[in-house]
């Protein structure tokens, strides 16, 4: 299978179960990488055989923006589904950083694995 991938993508969020977390927003960097099958593109050399990675990114920033919860793990697997319903990738790594989470730590967050059939039962 053929990927993919954005790494190191910023965005601002209001996340955490703590009510200081909850007053302001914080940065996120989201690394992503998508399976695919790129040979269609790759012989038409036409975006709309691809992955539109702008579009993706756009849909990314916005969706990640506008949700607000507690935990890293349910953005993870909200975003996932929403990646699923948005675009026609097979698989999915998705990882989450929040910065500063936790003192003394460079990088802390979560990172999960999805292929489009773990969404079968949702209609996606």
């Amino acid at each position: 299978m053929d990927k993919i991938f954005l790494r190191g993508l910023q965005v601002e969020t209001i996340i955490g179960i703590h009510a200081w977390e909850q007053r302001a927003p914080r940065p996120l960097i989201l690394d992503l990488e998508m399976g695919t099958d790129i040979r269609e593109a790759a012989s038409s050399d036409h975006v709309r055989d691809a992955i539109d990675y702008a579009a993706v990114t756009t849909a990314v920033v916005k969706f990640v923006s506008e949700t607000q919860v507690g935990l890293l793990e349910t953005l993870a697997e909200r975003l996932s589904r929403h990646l699923f319903q948005q675009f026609p990738i097979l698989s999915l790594r998705l990882g989450i950083n929040k910065p500063g989470a936790v003192p003394d730590v460079k990088a802390m967050g979560v990172e999960i694995e999805r292929r489009r059939e773990d969404y079968a039962i949702c209609g996606v």
